[in-house]
């Protein structure tokens, strides 16, 4: 019996195939890194660190499409496949643009849905009634970046946005016909343990489909990286980690899909901190450690807490 409620059974279950994520980049960017809002982005963003090799703006759509269905038909035996508009805020243009954008991604024979990236300050009544629209007839999900419920974090990201942003997103998205995504990153140096388990809690009472935690990498090329060699702060060691994500977990809902509990970032891009240990071999920790603890997703769960 699994301890927590991961992704790809989840959505197998739901779609009726091996389903994969495909990247793809469009040439986003955001309001907080043109000047819109500021500049500079997100202190800790280096989109090169999560965007997969076939998935770069200099390819066409269309070249990024195929050659991320040979590369995970090949390497997972994909069958059916969700395009995941993931590189920086992908809402943010006319709705015009975007739908005629998605609806060309849908097009593809094998491909049956799409997930997009954004953020809670890119999305309002016209573009959550076209992903309305879609959702009739594909599988859609629009994955927002909490990132924290903190504002004092929010500020020190540079995002740009307020939590109450996020509250009014999410629920404007609510019972519109596509799944909710979102996620959070735990081990920013303007939060306590404490408060970072408590974002379990917070996030489990807002409605949320599909989550994904990420622990805080300090990624070359970012302000937050220049900000860690100037004036180093503490970041979750192997061992830590795995202990707070247990105890996150056993405050998140039971219901909450699990699509990610961690961090990958290329080896040569990654400052700290660097466990020397494979994705596989995380998984398998986080897992033993729940059998060895006897525990599970929402043990400790409070609903309305």
């Amino acid at each position: 019996m699994p301890r927590y409620n991961t992704y790809r059974p989840y959505i197998k279950e739901k779609l009726g195939y091996r389903v994969n994520k495909l990247s793809v980049d469009m040439g986003f960017t955001c309001p907080n890194r043109d000047g819109n809002l500021a500049v500079g982005g997100c202190v800790y963003c280096n989109n090169d660190s999560f965007v997969p090799p076939y998935a770069r703006a200099r390819f066409s759509m269309h070249q990024q499409i195929t050659n991320g269905m040979d590369y995970l038909k090949k390497r997972f035996k994909a069958e059916k496949f969700i395009v995941y508009f993931q590189s920086y805020t992908n809402t943010y243009d006319s709705v015009e643009k975007l739908e005629e954008m998605y609806r060309n991604a849908l097009k593809y024979e094998d491909v049956i849905g799409i997930a997009v990236g954004t953020r809670s300050d890119c999305i309002d009544e016209e573009k959550i009634s076209m992903f309305e629209e879609l959702a009739k007839d594909y599988y859609v999900s629009l994955e927002f970046g909490i990132e924290s419920i903190y504002d004092k974090t929010l500020e020190f990201m540079n995002r740009g946005h307020d939590y109450q942003s996020v509250l009014d997103a999410i629920e404007m998205s609510k019972g519109r016909g596509f799944e909710i995504g979102a996620h959070i990153i735990v081990g920013m140096p303007t939060e306590t343990k404490e408060e970072m388990l408590a974002m379990a809690g917070e996030v489990s009472s807002l409605g949320i489909d599909v989550f994904k935690v990420h622990n805080l990498h300090i990624v070359r090329n970012t302000p937050l990286a220049r900000m860690y060699r100037k004036e180093p702060f503490s970041l979750f060691n192997f061992e830590e980690y795995i202990d707070f994500i247990i105890e996150f977990l056993e405050r998140l809902s039971p219901d909450m899909v699990i699509e990610r509990l961690f961090t990958d970032t290329p080896h040569q891009l990654l400052i700290a901190p660097d466990w020397g240990k494979s994705h596989l071999q995380i998984l398998q920790a986080i897992e033993a450690e729940l059998e060895r603890k006897d525990t599970y997703q929402g043990r400790l769960y409070q609903k309305n807490a």
